[in-house]
């Protein structure tokens, strides 16, 4: 039973974007159109190859910002207050998810790519704020991204998580690499499952893998 592999948990590790909201919200459409416009003012660059940029950084580097800070300094938080600027309108609360994430035992945390403030306006429309005892954005990692070992490293040191008690939801397989490496069970929030080692379970549906944890 999904419950028992679980009873060991009493840290709860949630990445945001596509993770404690449904991929339709489709909100990363948004940013990707504001990263695109980002990397076409900040380099001069046309459409074409701000995508092309983009790709590359987030293939290399993890992310785009990871990128431009490491290929062209640029610095991150006009970055991040500029992508983020998005609108959340049509995020939908769900009442299940909160119920289940109330009754998971022990600590629950975010910890996403994006900022800290980014998160807190997400969790505030999906109806999660004060949900969770921390929220924790790149800015928390020294801006060094998700799949790295060190910004997984600075993070659960800088929250006292024991990985090997702790279990990591993430929609991008990349990002449960390490967390499966330092001992935590890793769950693959996403449409398609993916047969990797790293992954020890997979859900098109949060809500509901929770109630079988709960």
């Amino acid at each position: 039973m999904v419950r028992t592999v679980f009873s060991h948990v009493t840290q709860w590790v949630f990445d945001l974007d596509n993770t404690l909201y449904p991929p339709r919200a489709r909100l990363f459409d948004q940013i990707e159109v504001r990263m695109t416009q980002y990397v076409m003012d900040a380099l001069r660059v046309d459409r074409t190859e701000a995508d092309r940029l983009r790709h590359h950084y987030w293939k290399t580097y993890g992310t785009t910002l990871a990128g431009l800070m490491r290929e062209h300094d640029v610095d991150p938080g006009p970055y991040l207050t500029v992508v983020h600027d998005i609108d959340m309108s049509h995020l939908e609360v769900d009442r299940e998810l909160i119920a289940h994430l109330r009754a998971l035992p022990g600590r629950r945390i975010v910890y996403t790519n994006g900022s800290a403030p980014y998160a807190e306006r997400v969790l505030a429309a999906r109806g999660l704020s004060g949900i969770f005892d921390a929220i924790y954005g790149v800015e928390h990692a020294g801006f060094r991204p998700k799949p790295e070992r060190e910004a997984f490293e600075t993070v659960f040191a800088r929250d006292g998580i024991d990985p090997t008690r702790a279990a990591m939801f993430e929609d991008d397989l990349r990002n449960l690499a390490e967390p499966h490496a330092m001992g935590m069970r890793t769950v693959l929030v996403a449409e398609d499952p993916v047969e990797a080692d790293h992954v020890h379970h997979h859900t098109d549906d949060l809500t509901g893998f929770l109630a079988r944890i709960v």
